[in-house]
Parts: structure tokens; C-alpha cells; sequence
């Protein structure tokens, strides 16, 4: 489907980030016609890489109207920077979306989290799991996808896809960029956060981006509000994801990396001073019981999920996060 040649353009809040980003540039390649907000860059407003750039930003109403105007689309991939203010943002930024799909009649496209279930909803989580958080973090993501389902109930159409942990070329802030290893430096160990045999589930980036383009392409099939979840990769002991990483760097030409318990009382006592680790620990119920996600809703509507195989995808995240892969990182 053409979507530029049928008028169909999208606005994607959150393009500097990592979902965002894959969001918008898959959205392109996919025949759409993207628009993104950046906060303060007056020089990078312009089209670039296909993407349209506006200046604006996701808590200023009149920017987020204005940027949605003759939009189908709206992806809501926004995020405070660093964490920062999370309780204070994240919901008024929401509401600004909401208010800029109710006025030009766009779906609403999210990116969830398991962030928003608790043990009453583990060992599998599916669409209509309990949600149960044991943190505020996991409480405000409840509140959003709450008042978006509100809005769906007023004729504002919305698509949630809940996935994993993150990781991809450009994770942002996530668990295997910031917990797993060190970005931009060799590797020479990995940090285990989870017991050996507690399964965690992985989603790499482009894959979530390509289900939910293949889910906006078609929306006119889905009900108002719309949640599927991925399966992603499923690592079922928990040692997957550091073997998959380790099998790269020795392909690479690199000295197999040490695994090891990742440091969770550094994390206690930089967490005052550090948002990133503040908000790392506060997820640790979920590295200590494995939690998955049933994809079955997603199948019947696609067929398949999108799924690249875990070296390949590991391989071309730590590229894009510029970490030392080359032949030479045996010195």
C-alpha cells in the first residue's frame, strides 16, 4: 500500500528515541509520510532521512496540535529524557496526544511494557492479564493505557503493543544497554541481572516497529482499542541473551567475555543520585520470577510475528551502539 500517495501521514512523538526512531524510519519505508517533533532544534528542522522534523515539544498542547494536523497516525513513543520527572510528564504528555487524535480524527499508536502487571499476573502475561504493579512506574503506565482507553470509547482509535525488554541499535535507556554491558567500549564482561534458569523475555527494536506498522496498515480491521502482545525472544533460563552476545564478540575476533552477577548493591547505593540505576532497581521483581508473553492474539491478526534471529538482531544492536566489535579487540 502507498500510504503517501493516499494522503496517509504519520506524527511520531519520541523519533529521537529508540522506538520512536525505528517507529518513524519503518513507517517511511513502509510508504508513509512521517513528521516528528524535536524539542530546541531549530537547525535540525527540515526533512532528513525522510522524516520531517518540527520543532515542539510532547507537554506544549498547541505544539502537539499543530504537528498533528492532517495526520492518520499518531505514534506516542515519548518518554522524559533520563527518566527525569517521570510521575510529573508522562501523563500530561499523553493527554496532549489524546487531544491532538480526538481533533483530527488519528489512531493512537503505543508502544507498552509489561511494566503495568504484577505477580498476579505472571508466569504469562496475555491482553487482558491483571494489571497489578508493584511500582509507580508500573502504576502511571496503567493510568495511561486507562485514558486511552477512554478516549478509544470517544471515537479515538488506538493500537497498544506490549513488549519486552528492549534492545535494538539504538535502545535509549534499556536493561541490555545500560545493565548488560558498557556502551561504546569493548566488551570484556556481561552482567547476568537474573538468577541462571529465571526466564526473561527480549524484544529487539525493529521487530516491535515492523508489528506495529503491519498493525496500522491495518487498523480498519481492529477494534477501537486494540492491545496485542509480542513474544519477542524468550530467553528460558536466562542465560541466552549473554551466550548470544558472547557468540558476537567472538565472532567479531574477540576474547570470549566474562559473565557475572550484575552489581545490584552498586545499584542501591548510586541509586539516590543516579535516575537511570534508580529506575533499574526499582524493576527487579521482574529478573526474579520469569515473565512471558502469549503472542497468540498477535498471530491470528498477522499470521506471523516479526522475528529476527537473536545473533543476527544481537549483532546489529551492538553495532549501532558502537561497541567495540572490531578484529583487533583481542589487544
Amino acid at each position: 500500500m502507498n500510504n503517501t500517495a493516499l494522503g496517509n501521514t504519520a506524527l511520531v512523538l519520541g523519533a529521537t528515541g529508540g522506538i520512536g526512531g525505528e517507529v518513524a524510519r519503518q513507517l517511511v519505508a513502509a510508504g508513509w509520510a512521517v513528521r516528528a517533533l524535536r524539542r530546541g532544534a531549530v537547525q535540525a528542522t527540515g526533512k532528513q532521512g525522510g522524516i520531517e522534523w518540527v520543532q515542539g515539544d510532547a507537554m506544549n498542547r498547541a505544539d502537539v496540535l499543530t504537528a498533528a494536523q492532517g495526520c492518520a497516525v499518531i505514534v506516542h513513543a515519548v518518554n522524559p529524557p533520563g527518566y527525569r520527572r517521570w510521575g510529573e510528564l508522562v501523563l500530561p504528555m499523553v493527554d496532549n496526544t489524546i487531544a491532538a487524535a480526538q481533533a483530527v480524527g488519528a489512531t493512537i499508536v503505543l508502544p507498552g511494557t509489561v511494566y503495568n502487571f504484577g505477580p498476579s499476573a505472571f508466569p504469562m502475561l496475555r491482553e487482558d492479564s491483571p494489571q497489578e504493579p508493584l511500582t509507580r512506574k508500573g502504576a502511571i503506565r496503567v493510568q495511561m493505557e486507562q485514558r486511552l482507553q477512554a478516549a478509544s470509547r470517544q471515537g479515538c482509535k488506538v493500537i497498544v503493543v506490549r513488549a519486552g525488554d528492549f534492545f535494538g541499535p539504538k535502545p535509549g535507556n534499556s536493561w541490555f544497554s545500560q545493565g548488560l554491558i558498557k556502551p561504546s567500549l569493548p566488551i570484556k564482561a556481561i552482567s547476568l541481572p537474573g538468577a541462571p534458569g529465571v526466564g526473561h523475555q527480549w524484544s529487539y527494536l525493529p521487530d516491535v516497529a515492523r508489528t506495529m506498522v503491519a498493525l496500522v496498515q491495518r487498523s480498519d480491521t481492529l477494534e477501537p482499542f486494540a492491545v496485542f502482545h509480542m513474544q519477542g525472544h524468550w530467553d528460558a533460563d536466562g542465560t541466552q541473551m549473554t551466550a548470544a552476545i558472547s557468540r558476537v564478540v567472538v565472532k567479531r575476533g574477540g576474547a570470549k567475555p566474562a559473565v557475572r552477577a550484575f552489581p545490584w548493591w552498586l545499584t542501591a547505593l548510586a541509586a539516590p543520585f543516579v535516575p537511570t540505576l534508580r529506575e533499574l532497581r526499582e524493576m527487579r521483581y521482574l529478573w526474579n520470577v520469569p515473565v512471558g508473553m502469549s503472542n497468540a492474539k498477535l498471530v491470528a491478526m498477522l499470521g506471523q510475528e516479526p522475528h529476527t534471529p537473536l545473533d543476527e538482531a544481537v549483532e546489529a544492536a551492538l553495532e549501532g551502539m558502537r561497541v567495540s566489535l572490531r578484529k583487533n579487540s583481542r589487544n
